[in-house]
């Protein structure tokens, strides 16, 4: 190859994000991208299914994953998650793995650490939530983990004010492998649009609701219609497990839904670039959570016990 050419070779490559729930996973994901492509929520395991931010940087194509966090798995829904978590490390060119630089080296991330023992691919530390800890616990934390496993660098960032995203962008750019890009330059986000509004407003119903609802709930985007006029109709419909349920996410005279519609339809539209109509209907669904068909919707594979 001339100088020209390997000057001008482009990279490609998956990188899994892994980390115990809340660690910052999604608002790094957005932070990299520059755009919000994953649902960001207070309340743990709101990221279901593998959704990837796609990062451009000089000459690489960065394809984030941002994998459900790994947690101690008690139901079926959780073991689906923590599986395609797993799968998610094993899959990519590299792991980076998130710690909660506040949190240390709880009992979550001891788990995760053993684990990740198992994963060949290169690693990654990122210490994230640094502005919220003093320096020297940093370092003693970094120097800790580096102990336990053999990471190729340490990052540390805070994803929220986005201090040290730019050099963990860089860094990631340099280490994916050479190779073509798999995604058209201008695609932020491979999750369908359908999909991702869904997200949106899943995440609107948390905001609203908090602790009354249990992260059960789902939503799913029915019909997406492009009108004439460019504007976009969009019904999806709120699944919930029981008629209480049902009636929490309604609210008094509708209240409760029509807040949590009017600011998914105006995220939405803000990430569409057109005007949307968005029409949401609450349905009870019960036992949805043993459903493989629901499973199979949201990306996961359906745990058989």
């Amino acid at each position: 190859m001339t100088e020209t050419g390997a000057a001008t070779a482009t990279r490609c490559g998956f990188v899994a994000l892994i980390g115990a729930p809340n660690v910052g996973k999604s608002t790094l994901v957005n932070a990299l991208v520059g755009s919000k492509v994953t649902i960001v929520s207070r309340k743990v395991q709101t990221t279901r299914a593998l959704i990837r931010g796609i990062v451009i940087e000089n000459n690489a194509q960065i394809i984030l994953v941002d994998t459900p966090g790994i947690f101690a798995p008690k139901r079926r829904l959780d073991r689906a998650m923590v599986s395609t978590a797993w799968s998610g490390a094993h899959d990519a060119d590299l792991v980076c793995v998130l710690l909660d630089a506040r949190a240390g080296i709880d009992d979550e991330a001891d788990a995760i650490l053993t684990r990740l023992a198992d994963v060949r691919h290169p690693k990654i530390l990122v210490l994230n939530k640094i502005d919220l800890v003093l320096r020297e616990k940093l370092l003693a934390l970094a120097k800790t983990a580096n102990e336990r496993l053999p990471f190729e660098n340490t990052f540390m960032v805070s994803a929220l004010s986005g201090d040290g995203v730019d050099d963990l962008r860089g860094a990631l750019a340099e280490r994916v492998p050479e190779g073509p890009f798999h995604y058209p330059e201008d695609q932020m986000s491979d999750a369908p649009l359908r999909h991702l509004a869904a997200e949106i407003t899943r995440e609107k119903i948390y905001r609203h609701l908090h602790q009354e609802l249990p992260y059960q709930s789902t939503v799913e985007t029915d019909t997406w219609t492009e009108r004439n006029d460019k504007s976009v109709r969009i019904e999806q419909t709120i699944f919930v497990e029981r008629e209480s349920q049902r009636k929490i996410v309604l609210g008094k005279g509708g209240a409760t839904i029509k807040a949590i519609g009017a600011d998914s339809r105006k995220e939405i539209a803000e990430i569409v670039g057109v005007p949307v109509h968005l029409f949401l209907f609450v349905k009870v669904r019960e036992n949805w959570g043993d459903d493989p068909n629901r499973y199979r919707e949201m990306g996961l594979e359906f745990p058989k016990e």
